[in-house]
Order: C-alpha cells, then sequence, then structure tokens
C-alpha cells in the first residue's frame, strides 16, 4: 500500500505540472525530467527502506542491492577443496532441514547460475559474501565459508514457493575469538541427540566454543575406562528434589533414580559432530570441590575416614578432594583419558566453591600448608591446581578455571572464566592472563526470564530478561587498551539443577541465545537492540520454531501514544513474525476469546481511581503454530494520569 501511495503521488506531481503549464502538448522539459526522476529516486528509496534482511549476529558490514537470486535444487555449489565440500555438504544439511531440498556439489567452475566456495583466503573465521542475480560468491578461509553460508541461509527469502536472497555483499569477522555456551549435564542428564540438536543452532548463530560441564556432586558424567565405578557408581543417583531448594523444609524426593552418561565413543561423536561445525568441545572435571560424586565411588580419594552417596538436593557441598598422591594419580589418569577424548586445547578444571572445613582439620592437608609454607588452605587450593596445571601444560594444554582460582595465587598459565561479576577477570587481565567473561549478571541462563516466579518454570531465581542479555560487553572500560586484549571473548552458562526436560533446556537457551550471539560477535558500537529485537529476531524466532527448538515466546515491545480525541494509546509489537496479539483492557485474564489485536493504536478507557481492578493491559502472544505465550501484563494506571 505505501508503495502505491509513492506511486500516487508521483503521477500527482505530474499532472499538477501539466496543469500549471497549461500546454496542449507534453513535452519533456527538463523540470519534467527533474520531476520524474526525484519521483521515482524516492519510489526506488522507499523499496530499498523497507528491505531487511533478518541475519543474527548482525556482520560487519552489508548493502543490499537490486535484484535477487534464485535458488533452486538445480543450483550447483562449487566447491574445490575437500574443506570446501565439507562444508557445502554440512550447507545441504541445514538447506533440507529448512526446504527439503539438497543442491548438487562441483569439484569444478560451471556455466551458469551457482554458489561459489573459495577457502583459499587466509583470514581464519572473516568472510566475504557477494550475492547478485546470477552468482553467490564466498570467500574465507575454512571457518569463514561455514559462516558465510550460515549468513546465506538466514538471507533466503521464501515467496509463493520460490527461493531467493536478495543481491547483497557482506563483510564481516566476529569480535571475540571465543564465543562459547556451557551446558551442564550433570545435575541433570540429556541424551546425545539433544546436545547435537543444540549445535546445530550454536553453529547457525556463529558460537565456536561448546564448554560440557561433566562431573558434579549430582552426577559423574564420562566413561573413564580405568575407573569403572565412575559410570557404575557415580553416574547415578537414588532420587532428586521436587520444587525450589527452599520450598520444603525436610526436602520432598520424586522417588525416580536419575543419571546416566556417555561412553567414549559417544563423546568422540559429538566432538567429531560439532568440529565438522566449527565448534570446540571444552570439556570440565571439577576439582578439588564439587567433587561428592567421585568419591561415593572412591571414597579413599576424600579427607575422611567415611562413606559418600551421590546427593539428589543441589547447593555446595564440605566433600572435597584430599590433597594427595593418590588423589592426584587419580586425577592425572582421569585427565589423560579426557585429553585423548577432547583436542581442545583448553581443559576446565572448575576450581571453583571450594569448602576448606575438612582440609583445616586434615592432618594431611596441614602438613602439606606448612611444608611448602603456604599461607592457609585458598594458598593449598593454589597448591592443587598448580600441580594439574602443569600436569595439562606438560601435555600440551592449557587450564581454565572459574574465578576462585586467583584465591590463594593464580596457576602461571591458567585462564580465568570470570563468573561472580566481572571483578575475577579484571584481576587476572591486570596480571597479564587471559580471561573469558561470563558473568552471573547477565550470562546465567538459568535464571528466570520474568519478574513474577508464578509465570515462569521452576528456577534458581534471579532475573535475565532478553534485553539485559543483550546489553553486556566483554570489555570492561576499567582495563587499559592493552588489558582488554586478554578478554578472549564471552560465554553464557545453563545450570541445570532445576532443568529436567529438553524442552525446558531449550526454554531457557532461546531467545537469549540469540542476544549473546550478536554479543559475541558483533562490535559494541554497532549493537542496537530495537533493531535486533523488533527488525530481525521475528523472522528468527519463527524459524526456530519450524526447526522444533521449544523457545520461549517474548514479551511484545510496547509504545504509548494519545489519540485526537485526548485518550491515551498503546501499540504492541511482537518479536515473533506473523504471531496474534489477543488482549483485553479491563483487568481480566486475556485468552483465545479476547479481542485481537490489529496492529494499530488500541485506544485506552477513560480510567477512574475507584475501579475494581488497577487499569492494566493484559495480552498473549499466539505464534503461527499455535504455541500461546504466557499471559503479560502492562500496568496503564500511571501512564493514564500522564
Amino acid at each position: 500500500m505505501a508503495d502505491l501511495f509513492c506511486l500516487g503521488l508521483i503521477f500527482n506531481e505530474i499532472i499538477i505540472y501539466i496543469y500549471r503549464q497549461n500546454t496542449k502538448p507534453i513535452k519533456m522539459t527538463k523540470d519534467l525530467k527533474l520531476i520524474l526522476l526525484l519521483a521515482f529516486s524516492g519510489l526506488s528509496g522507499a523499496f530499498a527502506q523497507t528491505r531487511e534482511v533478518s541475519i543474527i549476529p548482525k556482520p560487519a558490514s552489508m548493502q543490499l542491492s537490486e535484484g535477487k537470486f534464485l535458488l533452486s535444487p538445480s543450483v550447483p555449489l562449487v566447491a574445490k577443496t575437500p574443506a570446501a565440500r565439507k562444508n557445502a555438504e554440512l550447507f545441504n544439511v541445514f538447506l533440507s532441514n529448512r526446504y527439503g531440498f539438497t543442491l548438487p556439489v562441483s569439484f569444478f567452475d560451471v556455466v551458469g547460475s551457482s554458489i561459489v566456495l573459495d577457502d583459499s583466503q587466509n583470514t581464519d573465521e572473516a568472510y566475504s559474501l557477494k550475492v547478485s542475480p546470477s552468482s553467490v560468491d564466498i570467500k574465507g578461509g575454512n571457518a569463514g565459508v561455514f559462516y558465510a553460508l550460515q549468513s546465506l541461509l538466514q538471507a533466503i527469502e521464501e515467496q509463493d514457493g520460490t527461493l531467493a536472497v536478495p543481491a547483497l555483499s557482506i563483510d564481516d569477522k566476529p569480535e571475540f575469538g571465543y564465543r562459547g555456551l556451557m551446558l551442564d549435564v550433570s545435575r541433570h542428564f540429556f541424551p546425545l541427540a539433544e546436545l547435537k540438536k543444540i549445535v546445530d543452532m550454536m553453529a547457525y548463530l556463529k558460537f565456536n566454543r561448546l564448554h560440557w560441564h561433566l562431573t558434579e556432586d549430582q552426577g559423574w558424567r564420562l566413561e573413564i575406562k580405568k575407573y569403572p565405578k565412575l559410570t557404575q557408581i557415580s553416574s547415578f543417583r537414588d532420587s532428586s528434589i521436587i520444587g525450589f531448594h527452599y520450598d520444603n523444609k525436610p526436602f520432598v524426593y520424586d522417588g525416580k533414580k536419575h543419571g546416566g552418561y556417555y561412553t567414549q565413543d559417544e563423546a568422540r561423536e559429538l566432538v567429531k559432530y560439532a568440529a565438522d561445525r566449527h565448534i570446540t568441545i571444552m570439556p570440565e572435571i571439577e576439582l578439588p570441590g564439587h567433587s561428592t560424586a567421585a568419591l561415593a565411588a572412591y571414597p579413599e580419594l576424600g579427607n575422611r575416614d567415611t562413606t559418600y552417596q551421590v546427593p539428589g538436593y543441589w547447593g555446595v557441598y564440605p566433600f572435597i578432594y584430599a590433597p594427595k598422591e593418590e588423589t592426584f594419580k587419580f586425577l592425572e589418569d582421569v585427565l589423560t583419558e579426557v585429553m585423548d577424548i577432547f583436542p581442545s586445547e583448553y581443559i576446565h578444571i572448575g576450581g571453583d566453591e571450594v569448602p576448606k572445613e575438612h582440609w583445616k582439620t586434615s592432618d594431611l592437608a596441614q602438613k602439606l600448608i606448612k611444608k611448602h609454607k603456604l599461607e592457609d588452605e585458598h594458598g593449598l587450593q593454589s597448591y592443587f591446581i598448580r600441580h594439574i596445571e602443569k600436569f595439562l601444560n606438560a601435555h600440551g594444554r592449557r587450564l581454565v578455571g572459574w574465578d576462585e582460582i586467583l584465591e590463594g595465587g593464580l596457576a602461571p598459565n591458567a585462564t580465568v572464566m570470570s563468573w561472580r561479576g566481572e571483578a575475577g577477570g579484571i584481576a587476572a587481565a591486570r596480571q597479564n592472563h587471559d580471561v573469558i567473561m561470563t558473568p552471573n549478571s547477565h550470562l546465567y541462563l538459568d535464571h528466570k526470564q520474568s519478574k513474577d516466579q508464578a509465570d515462569e518454570p521452576v528456577s534458581i531465581g534471579g532475573f535475565l530478561p532478553l534485553e539485559k542479555v543483550y546489553s553486556y560487553h566483554p570489555r570492561p572500560d576499567s582495563l587499559s587498551a592493552d588489558q582488554q586484549k586478554h578478554i578472549l571473548g564471552v560465554q553464557a552458562n545453563l545450570w541445570t539443577e532445576y532443568i529436567t526436560t529438553a524442552n525446558h533446556l531449550e526454554y531457557m537457551l532461546f531467545p537469549r541465545a540469540l542476544a549473546l550471539a550478536e554479543v559475541a560477535w558483533t562490535s559494541n558500537s554497532a549493537k542496537d537492540y530495537t533493531d535486533f529485537s523488533q527488525k530481525r529476531l521475528p523472522k528468527r524466532l519463527q524459524e526456530l520454531e519450524t526447526l522444533g527448538y521449544l523457545y520461549r515466546i517474548p514479551e511484545a515491545a510496547v509504545s504509548f501514544g494519545k489519540a485526537s480525541n485526548g485518550r491515551k494509546t498503546i501499540t504492541l509489537k511482537p518479536f515473533v513474525a506473523n504471531s496474534k496479539i489477543y488482549y483485553t483492557v479491563d483487568g481480566y485474564k486475556a485468552d483465545l476469546t479476547s479481542a485481537l489485536y490489529d496492529g494499530g493504536a488500541i485506544e485506552l478507557p477513560w480510567y477512574h481511581d475507584k475501579m475494581k481492578y488497577a487499569p492494566v493491559l493484559n495480552y498473549i502472544v499466539v505464534t503461527p503454530d499455535n504455541r500461546v505465550s504466557n499471559m503479560f501484563s502492562i500496568p496503564l494506571m500511571e501512564e493514564a494520569k500522564k
């Protein structure tokens, strides 16, 4: 309609011009040419402004051109190297999942329309993507070509059964080299198929690290052949508490045995699956704390002469490894098998939340402190971690730990993962140690997504909305430019104490993982939350649903105004493409029987202070596949008084 309106204005200007000239023949004068040129330029601009390409994360540079590239099953992918062919094959997998067909792969140049993959560039993860009506040309290194193909997938438009990509030019590269997600499979076990599903979406969003949290107090999840009791005993617990940790005292248990583990072959399978998608899996083996499950199998590694059980409730346990040779032998054997499975340069050893009570009462621990002239038990933890770091370094690997490894002194080559805010990361960077930022204030995805717990599944608490994730920037201003170079990147963490199903896992990840993808890839100066949430996110969320991911349906964007009659108005814009909104303005619940929002401004009633219910607009969002959101409420009294 807007384009027709522009066209009408053009002809209106022409008619007015002719009338004012009052001439019989219509001559193409300079003035008339100018009017036509300006008018049609305006129309061309109007068309250009309405074109949007919904790529997440936002590319560093993108320009749109006229025309489009038609995509059909006959269009070949030209891939001349083995790496390019692998990327082409994966593109076909993703294309088939979305549109039901694949493209032929050619080893040689072809005549006619084609998609050419040139992976000869020495640019690592950077890439260029040029689309014209006759060809798609992709240049980059191996990873860069893969990421260009993900951008190409997101740029595909479907209309009347035809697929096309708008003509465009993208030059892109990531802001950070480390772009990660952490999945905790120890509190609750998840099958390999679900992990592959998450890896597929991570790759699509250009993540390159999966931090796999494999051991905990509540479960050990990796087969270690030299220590079979870790899978026979440590991988299962008798039952788990129900509800939130503080709901019931004493705890109420579900009575269901829970557990599982990944064989080494399964772990290798996931490592390869992720590597093919340019994602490195970093394993985490917790030490010296969070070790109750391991001690249940091998109690002799603890500090006391007792037995242990794999617990079914959450929290921090006092049961930690004893700092003795038998323990170090056990951990070195475990890590040897871990390194054989995982080629990752980085091995995460935890190091967080280590209560020191058992070391304080241990004769062995106290003798070690005196022998090595350590200041206290924090120094003993540093001694413990330095021992492990020397072992890892000797095998060509690097140690990563949570920011508690700063306490008692950092191991010489350690990388710090800063989770208790940014303070630990800042301190480590100032000591010239590498840092991965993952502050719980902005990147703990186990935190709920609404202030009202009743609106959300049970969770650990907190409040982390989509916009807050998007607002994060991993380089603290308090660091100098040289110190900021130690910030390798950023990661969000999903702990699973309260996440028992795959649907719940996805609900907590998405859409916040899309916001994180842009934090990790896009420069801070180029980020724009309105552009992200209202222009590019809606299409991606509809796609998530089509692909079978259960994301949380976000609240709509809300804006207030005033009608010509003086009544307040409210406008809603959903974050899911082609969704519907049903609403009420009388304080009663919104459901499918409520008024259907037509996209315009809603004129609000004349509210007064004596109403039975406080004035509120309640609404629900219904997606194209008929998923219904939580009911969202917008208080209106303060706005009505303005």
